[in-house]
């Protein structure tokens, strides 16, 4: 890669935006909507931020398209990046130095390239004097990365988001290693829930009746079988993808006072992102079948529990598909339909019935969204606004 790329005004702006320390815990967003207000301003967009949840700013820029009254595209990231542990990288994390073509920072998969690239396409657009028949927003939402409840959960709930009149969005994606470019059309529902189990407790030299001991671990049990048998689906075939089935995992593991005291109550915890082909209320009457199996007053609770969001349709009965993958095809890139193995703050926006799909253009490129050392070549980076400067003019102009 030459040094010319690396003084590209787009990489720059990149590392600039990277620099924005908007890292979890107790985030103070104001430097990032300042950054973000002096971009729309050179881009000549109006801007608005929403707060929907007191310093859970949400900013949008707007460039208005010759027919207004059209649904509008709306084009989606989040400013917020997971927390970091800086004594296991071998760059610091918001420093943003390019090594050899190669980006390290904080953020650089997940999400804030995608979000310069929005911007830089934007720029190269409007700077070729392209005009568009939709009105495209860009959207920087907050607190993706613990849930997004209070960013984009709640944005789509307010008089400002419906008066966007959104038609169709574009959010995250993932990075993929080989040549193809991965696009998700739904998500898995989330449910993270712990299984409350009580007993008699007592001294630790008797065995008492009513153990929360046994019941605790008939629990895990049932919890683990679900998990191995979708180990094994997927081992036996290769074309499924984690997305595609449930996936649990015990989380926490709490009770206790001291070594000798069998306690009050044992509790374990599970995240669960349950497939799209799952029923819902059959899922969870199985959850309450076992409860009732471990034992007398054993139950459960939700910290999260996230409704069936209907996938986006990828066929030629959604126009925006169309124009979407028209564009794909065009540039002669290979894409594969996929179901986000995560979540993302796409399934808000499809829960209020608005197609939305995830793309990253981030191809050739090992995944290492929440890891140290967090990475992304200089030239996928400008490819990624490439690919944006033809596929937003193509569902902006959708008819």
């Amino acid at each position: 890669m030459s040094t010319d790329q690396e003084k590209d005004p787009a990489v720059v702006n990149l590392q600039n935006y990277l620099r924005i320390r908007t890292v979890h815990p107790n985030i103070n967003y104001d430097e990032c909507l300042n950054y973000l207000r002096a971009q729309a301003s050179e881009l000549g967009l109006p801007v608005q931020v929403v707060e929907a949840v007191p310093k859970k700013p949400v900013l949008v820029m707007t460039w208005e398209g010759l027919d207004p009254g059209l649904p509008s595209i709306l084009l989606n990231s989040h400013m917020d990046v997971v927390p970091v542990f800086e004594k296991s990288w071998t760059y610091p994390p918001f420093e943003a130095r390019i090594v050899d073509g190669v980006i390290y920072a904080r953020g650089v998969q997940d999400m804030k390239s995608v979000g310069i690239m929005y911007i830089e396409a934007l720029k190269r657009l409007k700077n070729k004097g392209t005009r568009l028949n939709r009105t495209v927003h860009l959207s920087f939402v907050p607190d993706e990365e613990i849930g997004g409840a209070k960013g984009m959960g709640e944005f789509v709930k307010t008089e400002q988001f419906r008066k966007l009149n959104v038609g169709f969005a574009l959010d995250e994606g993932m990075a993929n290693p080989t040549d193809d470019y991965l696009v998700y059309n739904s998500e898995r529902s989330i449910w993270h829930m712990t299984v409350i189990c009580p007993g008699k407790s007592g001294h630790g030299s008797l065995l008492l009746p009513d153990n929360n001991g046994e019941k605790i671990r008939y629990i895990i049990d049932k919890f683990m079988d679900l998990r191995k048998e979708s180990k094994v689906k997927l081992e036996k075939n290769p074309e499924l993808t984690v997305g595609d089935v449930t996936t649990v995992n015990l989380t926490m593991l709490h009770g206790g006072i001291q070594n000798n005291v069998v306690p009050e109550k044992l509790s374990v915890s599970f995240d669960i992102r349950i497939a799209t082909s799952v029923n819902l209320q059959e899922f969870e009457d199985m959850i309450k079948r076992w409860c009732t199996e471990a034992g007398e007053g054993v139950y459960y609770t939700f910290d999260q529990k996230d409704p069936y969001v209907a996938p986006t349709k990828t066929d030629d009965s959604n126009p925006y598909w169309a124009a979407f993958k028209g564009a794909f095809d065009k540039l002669k890139l290979p894409i594969k339909i996929r179901t986000f193995p995560g979540g993302t703050d796409s399934r808000f926006i499809r829960e209020v019935g608005i197609p939305a799909l995830g793309l990253s253009p981030i191809t050739r490129t090992p995944l290492e969204l929440h890891q140290h050392n967090e990475s992304l070549r200089v030239e996928t980076f400008l490819h990624g606004i490439t690919v944006y400067e033809s596929l937003i003019p193509a569902i902006a102009n959708l008819n």
